[in-house]
């Protein structure tokens, strides 16, 4: 529990360091953009070496399919403590994992004004997403989508 919580907070603090050096910047898009992509970055490099780890005693896989099934049941775990909720494909190479209780934005405020803040808090774990299937051979495009900021349960 205390892991979650350091991981929650570093992840929070690198967001808010990449946003800080940029705040001296004019164009507000252009800074979005930059920051977006810098954490990408840090985010896909963390992914390959952790799937390294994730992958190091486990057999081959067969299909695009076992890689995405161990990177939403063993790597999403590892990394967030939960399974993804919901796997789904087009079985034509499109994946879309569905996390509804997403760790890294449960301490952000659940209000309408915070869903245009969502995605400088997901570009870290996109990059890590994209990272891992870039070690095991698949180049992707990652992106995330949320229409409804998950909400903070507190347990007293």
């Amino acid at each position: 529990m205390a892991d979650d919580v350091l991981f929650e907070f570093l992840h929070m603090e690198m967001v808010s360091h990449v946003y800080k050096e940029q705040a001296s910047r004019e164009d507000i898009d252009k800074e979005r953009v930059t920051c977006v992509s810098t954490l990408e970055g840090m985010g896909f490099r963390v992914g390959q070496g952790l799937i390294e780890r994730f992958t190091k005693d486990c057999p081959t896989f067969k299909d695009d399919l076992d890689i995405m099934k161990f990177l939403c049941k063993d790597f999403w775990t590892g990394i967030f403590r939960k399974q993804v909720d919901n796997l789904r494909t087009n079985h034509q190479g499109t994946y879309v994992l569905q996390d509804n209780k997403f760790t890294l934005l449960t301490q952000v405020s659940s209000g309408k004004q915070h869903l245009e803040e969502a995605p400088k808090y997901l570009a870290y774990s996109c990059g890590l997403i994209r990272g891992a299937l870039s070690n095991l051979g698949l180049e992707s495009v990652v992106t995330a989508e949320v229409s409804l900021m998950p909400s903070c349960e507190y347990l007293l």
